[in-house]
């Protein structure tokens, strides 16, 4: 998992609560351990990105915390009562759905419910339709693993929430215009900074489990991406010009997704459908939509209460679009 050891995180624990530097001696003193395994400690912080001045004198001073999105960072600005209350953390992994996937066979999904997996990098990332979805490090990457009492006609709508919940984040955290693409597109003017993909295991009537993946590009370098890609998306550090905290970020939009995902278990679905609607770049757009049928244009002019685009084909006849590609003309 690539995360810090418990004899680390207890050293660190002692410089976080120091007013200023201290000695190797006192952390001995208090952990019980040795000034060498002090040092050894310190050193594994270090390695993990955690900036630690130290002195013969002063003793060790912790100037600055990882960037990486170690549960710990995140939990310290985390305000959620369950969403992100639990946290897997891998340094990179193929897919945070895919471990979501295990860890629901290997044990009871009511049991991880609001469980978050944080990956720093994946390497075989999955976005709709099967697409490869670029996960390289300085984003946020992560899944949330949900034991909705949503009803099943009505699950899309935790895709709306999310989408909401991310944009509401970039709107709040950086005065950024984020606005959502239906079905499931955060953009920035015209380019793409984020999206969600939503999977479920479901018998019937009966959702066992579901799975909310969020992919948002934040302290990426556009230059960093393929050619190809860099004139469609954006990253949160490309739109202010600086690296931004992604721990604060993260624990934003949890705190924003449980806010809308609470609406949606109380069945206060209009609120949610609204508040899209108030944040959609698609509707009022001439639209070409493709799905694994057919394809067709015309106007999109509203989103039902399941999350089903309506539009108003050239022929003026209505179409309900579950699902599918949307292209804004």
């Amino acid at each position: 998992m690539n995360c810090i050891t418990d004899s680390a995180f207890r050293v660190l624990k002692i410089l976080e609560r120091a007013p200023g530097s201290i000695s190797g001696e006192i952390i001995s003193k208090e952990l019980n351990i040795t000034r060498s395994a002090v040092w050894k400690n310190i050193q594994e912080l270090r390695t993990m990105g955690y900036d630690i001045q130290s002195s013969q004198k002063d003793g060790y001073n912790l100037v600055h915390s990882s960037s990486r999105l170690f549960p710990h960072e995140v939990h310290k600005k985390l305000a959620t009562r369950a969403i992100g209350r639990k946290m897997r953390y891998y340094g990179d992994t193929p897919s945070t759905n895919g471990v979501g996937k295990q860890l629901c066979s290997e044990g009871d999904p009511q049991n991880l419910h609001g469980t978050v997996i944080i990956a720093e990098e994946q390497t075989g990332g999955v976005g709709r339709m099967g697409r490869a979805w670029i996960s390289p490090s300085g984003g946020i990457w992560i899944t949330i693993i949900l034991k909705p009492s949503v009803p099943v006609d009505h699950i899309f709508m935790i895709t709306m929430a999310g989408s909401v919940a991310i944009a509401r984040a970039i709107r709040k955290e950086f005065e950024l215009g984020a606005l959502i693409k239906w079905p499931n597109d955060i953009f920035i003017g015209k380019k793409k900074i984020g999206g969600l993909l939503l999977e479920m295991s479901a018998e019937a009537d009966t959702v066992h489990y579901c799975l909310l993946g969020i992919g948002i590009n934040v302290n990426n370098p556009v230059k960093d991406f393929a050619a190809e890609l860099q004139r469609d998306i954006t990253s949160i550090s490309a739109e202010v010009g600086h690296d931004v905290d992604r721990a604060s970020f993260l624990a934003r939009i949890l705190k924003e997704f449980e806010n809308r995902y609470q609406l949606l278990e109380s069945g206060e679905y209009e609120t949610v459908t609204q508040e899209w609607k108030s944040l959609s770049a698609t509707l009022d757009n001439r639209v070409l939509i493709r799905t694994m049928k057919t394809s067709f244009e015309g106007e999109a002019i509203d989103i039902d209460e399941f999350g089903a685009l309506i539009v108003r084909k050239d022929n003026g006849k209505l179409e309900r679009v579950i699902a599918g590609d949307c292209t804004q003309q």
